[in-house]
């Protein structure tokens, strides 16, 4: 486990401490109102959380944004459920957010870097993300309805 780190800009501060982020928030936004985890259970939201390393935008105590890395802290991480709630866009919080990840200290000198985006290419891309270089290499097994199943 490592230490939490927290950054603070004006009135919102993002932080890596686990106990601060309103998993209703998050597992609001994700089975409600993403396009890549729509109806996922709230226990697969609180499983995935505690298995990544997360960042939580805050203002006060309010969960305003998130992103969790999956990642073993020495050759690679993949970034995932990247969100602003929609009433906080605008304000450069996820431009901020990517630049918080991209500056803690378990994050560096990583060989690899992965995530999946349907809509923030431009985003990801300030932040040294390209398309694979070599997608032929690159397999995946994808199952887009798991939480429709019972």
């Amino acid at each position: 486990m490592s230490a939490v780190h927290s950054w603070r800009r004006g009135e919102y501060e993002v932080t890596t401490d686990d106990r601060r982020i309103n998993v209703d928030c998050v597992y609001g936004f994700l089975s409600g109102q993403s396009y890549w985890a729509k109806g996922v259970p709230r226990e697969v939201v609180e499983r995935s959380i505690r298995h990544s390393l997360c960042f939580a935008i805050l203002r006060g105590d309010e969960t305003v944004g998130f992103a969790r890395v999956v990642t073993d802290r020495a050759t690679m991480a993949y970034l995932a459920d990247v969100f602003v709630l929609p009433s906080h866009r605008g304000n450069g919080l996820a431009k901020w957010l990517m630049e918080c990840i991209g500056t803690h200290p378990d994050l560096q000198r990583l060989r690899r870097w992965l995530l999946a985006t349907a809509d923030a290419h431009r985003l990801y891309s300030r932040n040294g993300f390209e398309p694979l270089k070599s997608p032929e290499r690159w397999m995946e097994r994808h199952d887009p309805d798991v939480y429709r199943r019972p």
